[in-house]
């Protein structure tokens, strides 16, 4: 019965099956690999800094790409520029800035899956901003998923609140980007590329002035005294970038942040939505692996059961509603979940 959801594949020809697969398999590897690579570049860059330099090559990767589809569609990319300046904010600058001091603070492992969560907050939003109705499967794995990430953080004993703190907040503000992003290219008739390189090409030049206002003394002096605001006082420019580390930079802005998303684009564009987003239901599994063999990280019981159930909640929500009703008829007593949309 599992086998419904991917029936959408019989009507792909052998060709364009293997080239989807791959995309997926591709983006899939980049994204579970991102927060094992920042804390590596971490040792190098100031986490500013990182942002500023892997969004600012991702979205010029990215950019060729959006100027062909602009230009297709009779459209100019900077007549975009006061939606790109906000999901810029939103998506480099408030979340992904959070992301990376978490990353440094935290086991990558558990901000993975943490943030792998932010589809669940997206789907608040759309409830919340656009008024879409939450179906069943939604809701029960927006229940399931939260579920998850309270086993993982273990609110009754916080070993580094702070750091899963920023991670939450990271995965809740980036599914506010999400529906942002999302209302924004329906309003305007902008694919995903064209979105994600205007919004990361003008988030960078965001960062780009707040690290030009870190230098100013007073500023400086302000959050040099803070442990965490440290961070944002006196921000290196370019400082770390030599021949050994552009092969770690150039992973994370044309690998991860350009590539990845590109390839994700191009499956979504070959199949749908849902198919694309087994990118997202299957890093909070690989993730925690490749931390483990890469970083040596060792995974607490706490994390692995919560990491099975956020599992569970990603399959609830990619199989959808047909998951729910072959449920409900091989368990009668599941026929009251009918009732919850």
């Amino acid at each position: 019965m599992l086998l419904f959801k991917f029936e959408k594949f019989e009507r792909l020809g052998d060709e364009d099956l293997k080239k989807t697969i791959v995309y997926i398999l591709m983006s899939t590897i980049l994204f579970s690999s991102m927060e094992i690579v920042l804390k590596i570049a971490g040792a190098n860059f100031a986490a500013i800094q990182l942002n500023f330099l892997r969004f600012l090559i991702g979205g010029l990767i990215l950019l060729p790409l959006a100027l062909k589809y602009l230009k297709a569609h009779k459209l100019h990319f900077l007549q975009f520029w006061k939606l790109f300046l906000l999901t810029g904010f939103m998506c480099v600058v408030v979340s992904m800035t959070l992301f990376q001091l978490a990353v440094l603070s935290a086991p990558a492992a558990t901000v993975a899956v943490l943030f792998s969560c932010n589809p669940v907050f997206a789907l608040l939003f759309s409830y919340l901003i656009l008024h879409e109705k939450l179906s069943r499967s939604s809701i029960i794995s927006v229940v399931t998923s939260v579920i998850g990430l309270l086993i993982i953080i273990n609110p009754a004993h916080l070993s580094n609140p702070m750091a899963l703190s920023l991670a939450v907040i990271s995965a809740i503000t980036f599914g506010l980007y999400s529906i942002i992003s999302r209302y924004g290219s329906q309003k305007y008739d902008l694919n995903g590329i064209t979105m994600t390189s205007g919004t990361f090409i003008f988030g960078a030049l965001e960062l780009l002035v707040l690290v030009g206002l870190s230098h100013i003394p007073a500023v400086a002096n302000a959050f040099s005294g803070s442990a965490l605001l440290a961070n944002f006082a006196n921000i290196p420019f370019f400082n770390g970038i030599n021949f050994q580390t552009l092969p770690i930079l150039a992973y994370l802005g044309i690998g991860v942040t350009g590539l990845g998303f590109a390839l994700y684009f191009l499956a979504m564009e070959r199949s749908d939505v849902s198919t694309a987003s087994l990118v997202f239901f299957i890093k909070p599994g690989l993730a925690p692996i490749m931390a483990m063999i890469i970083l040596g990280e060792s995974l607490t019981i706490n994390t692995v059961v919560g990491i099975v159930v956020i599992l569970f909640g990603s399959l609830i929500s990619f199989m959808g509603e047909s998951f729910m009703d072959a449920a409900a008829e091989m368990l009668p007593w599941t026929h009251g979940v009918h009732h919850l949309h």
